[in-house]
């Protein structure tokens, strides 16, 4: 039986300086932090429990080599634009601290899916998991949430551990929305979306 792990990340936005704001480009030279992955959130599919690591609450290095184990034991990565977006940064990350790539993997990128297949307004993972009805994102305090944990808030914390949990229970709910949609499964039966999702043809 294949294993597959839905996955979320967030990261600091990068620190520079600038000239204005507006229509900047900025030089490598105005950089002043990097941005770097501050937690992700994981779940097994199947199972209801969220592993959440934050550089906060664990470090740099317990947090990216608890997401290395769980990404090496995968047969399939679940996300939310997570192609363009999640893998790199995490891809990054691993490389940068001298660890090395994980055990190659089926990805599914559940906006690419989406893209695909339907013309939504938005296909921001909040608009299509409301559209759906399977629920929404934490509403939060915008980008100063993301500040005070850089800070190290305690309260901000648990707001972004709050936000985070529910993406990657928000991508669970998507996956069996989603799942008639895959490519070549054509639509079928909830007893047959569970075969699928037990066998290695996810993807």
């Amino acid at each position: 039986m294949s294993k597959t792990l839905l996955l979320d990340i967030e990261t600091t936005p990068i620190k520079a300086y600038v000239w204005g704001l507006w229509d900047q480009n900025v030089y490598i030279d105005q950089i002043i932090e990097p941005t770097e992955m501050m937690c992700f959130g994981a779940r097994w599919l199947g199972q209801k429990k969220v592993t959440f690591k934050s550089v906060h609450h664990d470090g740099k290095k317990a947090m990216l080599e608890e997401l290395h184990k769980m990404m090496d034991e995968a047969d399939v990565l679940v996300g939310w634009n997570s192609a363009a977006f999640d893998h790199k940064h995490i891809n990054r990350e691993f490389i940068e601290n001298g660890m090395q790539p994980p055990s190659a993997v089926k990805d599914l990128d559940l906006m690419s899916v989406t893209k695909a297949n339907f013309k939504f307004p938005s296909n921001k993972l909040d608009y299509v998991a409301q559209a759906l009805g399977v629920g929404a994102k934490v509403k939060h305090s915008g980008f100063q949430l993301w500040i005070d944990c850089m800070a190290g808030n305690e309260k901000a914390w648990r707001e972004m551990k709050k936000y985070q949990l529910q993406d990657v229970n928000l991508l669970a709910d998507l996956y069996y929305e989603l799942l008639p949609w895959f490519v070549g499964k054509g639509t079928v039966t909830m007893t047959e979306k569970q075969k699928i999702v037990d066998s290695e043809s996810v993807v």
